[in-house]
């Protein structure tokens, strides 16, 4: 069930970013981005409430703020990108991510990196070089390919920090929660920066920008809920299902075509998924009998 719940939170986080490139290119990557974070928490804060648990303990609410301030700068930068870049080629950039999680829920959380683990990210950065490699080849590169790669890398080592807060905090707070305090301080410290970027919205852009954020609520909670069950390196590398997300979603919403680089590298993706996913599902199997 853990799998099955970080594939699905990855699944509505893809669909996600297509509302939120859709929106960037309308109104603006700051405005969408902001608005998405506001969004989220009203959709989320009544259900918050409604468990009546009480306000967070001081340590539980220092993790909460940690992940905001990071997820705030990890989406703003990532969306930039989204601008810059086709949405799967994006997604499969940031794939860097995962396979940084790993060594750093190694140092951070003391996890024992398994072989299966390890072979699983190199697989599936081995599919993302091999999409770069087919992008890069078809044509020059601009500044804004330039640009839209160096914000990827930004946001890349940002979410790879975040793979290990969300460990953390998944073992201290619930879902409705973590999602509560993961838009509402995003959406607060993205706010001090309006004085500098913010614009008028576009209203078309408005509906899209709240479907990405329930979008986003959804994902956060399905991921948290995964995360307090199974550990960050045997989840990580379902990230890498995003990619066949992201695939079908920019062809759909942005008639973004699906190369044969892309084919591969997918297939080497899905292939380590498949491996990091049948040996920690034994294991938890034998710890549950």
């Amino acid at each position: 069930m853990p799998f099955i719940a970080a594939a699905a939170g990855v699944g509505f986080l893809s669909l996600m970013d297509a509302f939120m490139k859709e929106a960037a290119l309308a109104t603006g990557t700051y405005t969408a981005t902001v608005l998405r974070s506001l969004f989220g928490a009203a959709i989320i804060a009544p259900f918050f409430l409604a468990q009546r648990k009480g306000w967070p303990t001081r340590s539980v609410m220092k993790l909460h703020i940690e992940r905001g301030i990071i997820s705030a700068f990890m989406a703003l930068s990532f969306f930039f990108a989204l601008t810059k870049l086709p949405l799967a080629e994006a997604i499969a950039i940031s794939f860097v991510a995962p396979l940084i999680a790993l060594y750093l829920a190694r140092i951070m959380l003391g996890e024992v990196i398994q072989r299966k683990a390890i072979f699983a990210s190199i697989l599936g950065f081995a599919g993302t070089i091999v999409i770069i490699s087919g992008r890069l080849g078809r044509e020059e590169v601009s500044d804004d390919v330039l640009m839209g790669l160096g914000a990827l890398t930004f946001s890349a080592l940002l979410y790879a920090y975040n793979f290990v807060v969300i460990r953390k905090q998944s073992q201290l707070a619930g879902p409705v929660e973590i999602a509560t305090f993961h838009s509402g301080v995003g959406g607060a410290v993205l706010l001090l920066l309006a004085p500098f970027f913010g614009t008028i919205p576009e209203t078309g852009a408005l509906w899209a920008i709240a479907a990405a954020g329930a979008l986003t609520v959804m994902g956060a909670m399905a991921i948290a809920w995964a995360y307090a069950r199974a550990e960050a390196q045997a989840l990580v590398p379902i990230e890498y299902t995003g990619f066949l997300w992201a695939s079908v979603l920019g062809w759909a919403f942005f008639k973004e075509p699906v190369t044969l680089p892309t084919i591969a590298g997918t297939a080497l993706i899905v292939t380590g998924c498949w491996i990091a996913a049948r040996g920690p599902r034994e294991r938890l199997a034998a710890t549950a009998s």
